[in-house]
């Protein structure tokens, strides 16, 4: 199969330098129009006019005219969007120049909505058959209360996060997540030990615009990881030509003190456009009524950004760098015996001494706290290419991880945990109409990866080097109402992992490298060397069928393909942050998995609707099980191994089996008017562990990690008119249920039930004008778990944080955030050179 594909890549490949070798200048061509509102027929200033394969836009004048000239030949997308108003595209053939005017109806509802991420171009959500989710700007701004990106779209039908406090989340999608999820930035997927709990995305949430959710296998142009989905989180658009536009920002949120704020600056001079993104975040710990102030949940949060980019007839050309860096504190939930109180470690016998309220106010970060911090520099480019586009998009990435576990002062500087991890990605794709109509992606994307175990006392995973090699082919096809897409890809993943010995004399353990280890007195082996290759085939074929632009009906099949990670494989030590010792297994296979989804959609003036059902069996599917001792206890270990009943770190094995999971996704919207909607969804996921053979214990029945019933209710006014000072506002109620989970994986004490609750949210929101009609600022307030609710989500992983021993009636862990009300200004300005005659 390999061997197939490949040499039908390299005739490919052949076709494309040839196009290239004989290929004229393109010819350019020019879109002009005017847009106006379609209640009135007055013009629309400020419209965005956005081609998103080729990165360039332009916005309308006071007129409601735009003008984008130098388009070079090709078939596009052209994307027109206002605040308050339904998105409208149009295909448009820019060989020669086009005129197109545009009438804007006032809506919140999206039945346009553009994607770019897992098709060859830009294309309309509703006609891929793939399925996805999309959220743009002003959705993210109206939900200023989450501490983190990925919060903020875990509401989504679903999409969900596993937690870790505030400032910790990781992305679930339909129950799968970690490794099983691939997180991109700008299309460059994000690496930093994504098989660890304790820490979350390392990305700037002020600097995400827009984020696309692929809900299913996307193996077919990412490769291994993303056999549960992907998550793209895109950066802002380039500003129009002759525009110089910033905005400060800042942010409170009254639970936990959040203070979030963020200066950011764009510009685009003939084709040369920059930009920047500063952020500072931090926060104390949070509370609520029935934990109190929750220790050791604060962090600090730096993040800056600068990018730079050439748009031109050929093609564009976007560099962008940025920094990653966050102080966060480790919380264990240890709290004293009497009265229940959180205590902090205080010497290496693990010695504990009440924390006093004036440390639960603080903002310092305590000794206990891990430092992650992301250097990342990547390139996204766009080539015109005889008849097609060679796209290009190249990244490096250095994620250094220290956890700082040793709480007394002499060795507080003394990492636990120090990992380096050096990642380079490259992702090359041909686009083209390989015949009449049938778009078509050739393509070649995988990784190369370093990891190093810098000065620690703790080593999980061992040193190692990673290679990941996929190519694939992608085809589109539309027959009149019928769209068709479909690919195959098949991909290679090599290990080799060094071998590890540890020196056991010392006041701490340390990494042994002198010579003959096996012979040394006191130094035993930690990992022993890995040298293993993964390979696997992947597809999908899909299609839509539009019965008529109110009504369509998609399906799919994929087929994803997993290498175990390197934790998975050979890990063999404490990981402080999660108290978990993990052991990995050498011996395991790849996961594959099949997918199938329906979806019926349905949109009418009054009334939206939508259902989305899906299955997908995973083959070989691997997890984490507690480990028990002789009388049926969860182990408890020391840093090194050795079993103590009170010691720090519960030991946790990996095991492969068969998995089955399915569920859907139902909407209904009723909007009796263009300002007033009344949204509702619900998310269904079932998570079954089918076993290896015979009957499956009912301890072991399901799997862990999956969200219960979930529905969603919020009824919304937006005006986007407003008055002549007051516009774009906005004012929503929201009522959140989720059901208990008790199908739980209760094997080992793994999981326990989770009782159902519900939660309560509101915000409001809008733009001040002055009297020349100039944005002063924008105000966003959003309350969350507005009664105040003490509940635990079984997504939460602070909910087993707790003494090994809690007293009888005491309900244990540590609960969720209570009532939190957040306040974000945005005050935007404009620095762009005065024009004469304007």
């Amino acid at each position: 199969m390999k061997l197939k594909l490949l040499s039908l890549l390299y005739i490919l490949f052949i076709a494309v330098a040839a196009k290239a070798a004989g290929h004229t200048e393109p010819v350019l061509g020019t879109l002009t129009g005017t847009i106006t509102d379609k209640a009135d027929n007055s013009p629309m200033p400020g419209v965005n006019v956005f081609i998103p394969d080729l990165k360039i836009g332009a916005s309308t004048d006071l007129k409601g005219q735009y003008t984008i000239s130098n388009i070079p030949t090709g078939v596009h997308l052209v994307q027109y969007s206002f605040v308050g108003y339904g998105t409208i595209t149009r295909t448009v053939d820019f060989s020669k120049s086009s005129a197109i005017d545009v009438q804007l109806q006032s809506s919140s509802i999206e039945t346009s909505e553009v994607v770019i991420t897992g098709v060859s171009k830009a294309t309309e959500l509703k006609r891929n058959p793939i399925p996805m989710v999309a959220v743009g700007k002003t959705f993210l701004e109206q939900r200023s209360a989450s501490g983190n990106v990925i919060d903020e779209i875990a509401n989504l039908p679903g999409i969900s996060a596993v937690t870790t406090g505030p400032n910790i989340s990781k992305p679930f999608i339909h129950g799968l997540g970690y490794n099983r999820v691939i997180t991109l930035m700008d299309g460059i997927r994000q690496e930093g030990q994504q098989w660890g709990d304790e820490h979350g995305i390392e990305v700037d949430q002020n600097s995400i615009d827009r984020v696309e959710v692929i809900k299913g296998p996307a193996s077919l142009t990412y490769g291994s990881d993303a056999i549960g989905g992907v998550v793209n989180l895109i950066s802002a658009q380039s500003v129009p030509e002759g525009k110089i536009l910033g905005s400060v920002e800042g942010t409170y949120g009254t639970n936990n003190g959040l203070i979030n704020n963020s200066f950011k600056l764009q510009g685009n001079n003939n084709g040369w456009t920059w930009g920047t993104v500063l952020s500072a975040k931090e926060a104390k710990d949070y509370q609520n009524q029935h934990d109190g102030r929750v220790w050791a949940t604060n962090f600090a949060e730096k993040d800056a950004r600068a990018n730079v980019g050439v748009n031109k007839s050929w093609g564009y050309s976007h560099f962008t760098a940025s920094l990653f860096d966050d102080l966060q504190a480790i919380p264990d939930g240890a709290r004293d015996s009497l009265s229940r109180k959180f205590t902090k470690q205080i010497d290496e016998a693990g010695n504990g001494t009440i924390v006093t309220n004036k440390e639960l106010n603080s903002y310092s970060i305590p000794v206990l706290h891990q430092h992650v911090q992301l250097y990342r520099i990547y390139n996204n480019s766009n080539f015109n290419v005889g008849d097609g586009n060679l796209i290009v998009n190249l990244g490096y990435q250095y994620s250094h991880r220290r956890e700082f576990t040793h709480p007394e002062a002499a060795d507080a500087d003394i990492p636990g945990l120090n990992l380096e991890l050096t990642t380079y990605t490259y992702d090359v794709k041909y686009d083209f109409n390989i015949a009449n109509g049938y778009e078509t992606t050739i393509g070649l994307n995988g990784m190369y990866q370093n990891n190093a175990l810098g000065y620690s006392t703790d080593f999980p995973i061992p040193a190692y080097h990673q290679f990941d090699i996929g190519p694939f082919i992608a085809i589109k096809k539309t027959f009149g109402k019928l769209d068709l897409s479909g690919g195959v890809r098949d991909d290679s993943r090599s290990f080799t992992g060094q071998a590890a010995y540890v020196n056991n004399s010392t006041t701490f353990p340390t990494l042994y490298t002198g010579p003959n280890p096996a012979t040394t007195p006191n130094v035993s082996q930690q990992f022993a060397a890995l040298n293993k290759t993964f390979s696997g085939a992947s597809g999908s074929f899909g299609a839509t069928y539009n019965f008529s632009d109110a009504f369509l009906l998609k399906a799919n099949i994929a087929r994803g393909f997993r290498a175990p990670s390197i934790a998975e494989l050979s890990a063999n030590g404490p990981d402080p942050g999660s108290q978990i010792y993990h052991v990995g297994n050498s011996s395991f296979k790849p996961e594959f998995s099949t997918q199938e989804d329906i979806g019926a959609f349905l949109t009418l003036p009054n009334v939206s609707a939508s259902v989305e059902l899906f299955t997908n069996n995973i083959q070989n599917y691997i997890f984490q099980e507690q480990i028990l001792d002789a009388n049926g206890n969860a182990v408890r270990v020391d840093a090194d191994g050795t079993p103590d009943p009170t010691g720090p770190y519960s030991k946790f094995t990996y095991v492969q089996s068969k998995a089955r999971i399915a569920g859907g996704e139902f909407s209904l919207d009723i909007h009796p008017t263009p300002w007033l909607h009344f949204e509702n969804s619900m998310t269904l996921t079932y998570g079954t562990n089918l076993g290896t053979g015979g009957k499956v214990p009912d301890s072991l029945k399901y799997l862990p990690f999956i969200p219960p019933l979930h529905t969603h209710s919020e009824l919304k006014a937006d005006f986007s008119k407003g008055t002549k000072t007051l516009r774009n506002l906005y004012a929503f109620i929201g009522f959140d249920h989720y059901d208990a989970q008790n199908k739980f994986f209760a094997a080992y004490g793994t999981e326990t039930y989770t009782a159902g609750y519900n939660l309560l949210s509101a915000g409001f929101g809008g733009k001040i004008y002055n009297k020349a009609g100039k944005d002063i600022f924008n105000v966003f307030i959003e309350g969350t778990n507005l009664a105040n609710v003490n509940y635990q989500s079984n997504m939460s992983r602070l909910k087993y944080f707790d003494n090994p021993v809690v007293p009888a009636g005491v309900a244990p862990g540590i609960y969720n955030m209570g009532r939190n009300i957040s306040f974000k200004v945005v005050v935007p300005f404009d620095l762009s050179p005065e024009h004469k005659g304007s």
